[in-house]
């Protein structure tokens, strides 16, 4: 689908807008163009970014292909950028969706191309049909008000991946299966993967607040360090979260040994208290002792009085020997 948004120079907005059009609302200096691209094919997208655009084939090959991390590149009337807008998913084992957003940013329009529905972009142009101050600015605010949105979306992402910690945390005191093992590893890979975006997009809205480009104003820049601010905050957080799983598997490897401590307590425990037994049973069982001859009185009954309190005697005076010296608790 494509869709186009023109703020026109008399202050109007019009959004019944045929891509026919553009090539003419590009040339109206005073006017503000939207167009996004919104989960088309290559071949609809690659001519309009081309022909109508007249962008270079290696910004179109870039933008038609999501395998690049969050970039700003400068070219002579429009610069590009790569941002990563997310979502989180806890029983998805993926956890962590990644929705690359291509944004080309002119002196009088943004082109936006994603392949999944992206809740930023929707936020925005539901606020534009409210409220056209986010373009009475221009393209370059319409810019900052998109980014400002997409790093906003990441501060609930970071919520539930917090939230997701503390319920396997509880996990692992009650339940402390391999289950909740493969659940902290995909939160710790969540969390890289969030840091692996941060970094590069970090560095991306500081080039817009702190270098000069011909498409940004001087009065937006301020703007976009505002954002920058965010996402440092953003980053620390997600170190915090990153120390969080990496306590979380700590804590889940002592419970584990402690929860085999005790069963081989037990077990030691169990083994002592029957090896007196053993021996008793071991040793009148031999062969040689049988009645008729000079050792007759070992099977005698008294010898079986004998034995047998013997055998019932050691565990219980071992166990309480064991329960003195503190071994049980």
């Amino acid at each position: 689908m494509i869709r186009c948004l023109q703020f026109t120079k008399d202050k109007t907005l019009r959004t019944n807008i045929d891509p026919s059009e553009i090539s003419a609302i590009l040339r109206e200096p005073d006017s503000i163009l939207w167009v996004d691209l919104d989960c088309n094919p290559v071949e609809v997208d690659e001519p309009l970014l081309r022909e109508t655009f007249e962008f270079h084939p290696l910004v179109i090959e870039d933008a038609l292909q999501e395998t690049h991390v969050p970039r700003l590149d400068e070219w002579n009337h429009y610069i590009y950028i790569v941002l990563h807008a997310v979502s989180f998913v806890p029983l998805d084992p993926g956890n962590l969706g990644v929705h690359e957003l291509d944004i080309f940013l002119g002196q009088n329009y943004m082109v936006t191309h994603h392949d999944q529905p992206i809740k930023a972009i929707e936020r925005v142009w539901n606020y534009i049909q409210r409220d056209t101050s986010y373009l009475s600015n221009g393209a370059d605010h319409l810019l900052y008000r998109l980014i400002d949105q997409v790093v906003d979306n990441y501060m609930p992402v970071v919520e539930e991946i917090d939230d997701a910690i503390d319920l396997a945390e509880d996990q692992i005191f009650t339940d402390p299966t391999s289950d909740i093992l493969e659940k902290i590893f995909d939160l710790k890979r969540t969390a890289l993967q969030l840091r692996r975006i941060l970094l590069p997009e970090r560095e991306v809205v500081n080039k817009l607040a702190r270098d000069e480009f011909s498409v940004v104003d001087s009065k937006t820049r301020i703007y976009f360090r505002d954002v920058y601010d965010h996402l440092v905050r953003m980053h620390d957080i997600t170190e915090s979260i990153r120390d969080l799983v990496t306590g979380a598997l700590d804590t889940y490897l002592s419970v584990v040994n402690n929860r085999m401590n005790d069963i081989m307590r037990t077990l030691t425990v169990i083994t002592t208290l029957f090896m007196p037994i053993s021996f008793v049973a071991s040793f009148f069982g031999m062969n040689y002792f049988q009645s008729g001859t000079r050792l007759a009185v070992w099977v005698s009954p008294a010898s079986f009085v004998v034995a047998l309190a013997i055998t019932v005697l050691s565990p219980i005076l071992m166990y309480m020997w064991i329960r003195r010296r503190k071994w049980l608790e």
